[in-house]
């Protein structure tokens, strides 16, 4: 039996990819432009095939709504 998430594996990714764009210095919040995640977590998804486009406006809108309330940056802590 298979606990694999797609969506936990995504996350995992995007967490990561926040770690290595930041500017911030190593220990710090990992942010990165809203318009980067968005790429990225976009692309990700689709090759992914297991989440839906509908999946993916959804959440992104969230973290945007969250990221616009820090200067259009998102934090690893937004998702």
């Amino acid at each position: 039996i298979s606990c694999w998430n797609p969506l936990q594996s995504l996350l995992s990714s995007m967490k990561q990819a926040c770690e290595i764009l930041t500017r911030d210095p190593e220990g710090g919040a990992a942010r990165i432009p809203f318009e980067t995640f968005s790429f990225l977590y976009s692309y990700l998804a689709s090759i992914d095939g297991e989440i839906s486009q509908t999946e993916t406006k959804a959440f992104l809108l969230g973290i945007k709504k969250q990221a616009d309330k820090h200067s259009g940056m998102v934090l690893i802590r937004h998702f």
